[in-house]
């Protein structure tokens, strides 16, 4: 929304799984970590239209430490039709919600993405 080129976060083994599921899905163009002394971080390079505008529109949070949201496989839903995507964290890995229902697995919502 800020018509970034990139934006620089803090590295962790989870939101490196997320931003690789952001790149499979064509949400960004790709990303590089960042080595330094005290904490990782992660350069990740926003995907762009010809207008200049995000491919990513929105990213919310649905599990927080305070509120954990928990999905059976029979209760996952698509994202805005199909348009988005639920990233879910199972016993399998953190995956999408097509291969969750795939799979038959569920678990804890992490976030939507469209």
């Amino acid at each position: 929304m800020a018509k970034k080129e990139y934006v620089i976060i803090k590295r962790s083994k989870m939101v490196e799984e997320i931003i690789d599921i952001l790149k499979q899905e064509g949400f960004i163009d790709a990303y590089q970590k960042i080595e330094d002394k005290q904490s990782g971080k992660i350069k990740i390079y926003l995907k762009c239209t010809a207008q200049k505008e995000s491919v990513l529109e929105n990213l919310s949070r649905i599990s927080t430490p305070g509120r954990r949201v928990y999905i059976k496989a029979s209760e996952i839903k698509a994202v805005r039709g199909g348009v988005g995507v639920a990233v879910l964290s199972t016993n399998k890995g953190i995956m999408i919600d097509r291969v969750a229902r795939a799979q038959g697995v569920g678990g804890e919502v992490i976030c939507h993405i469209w």
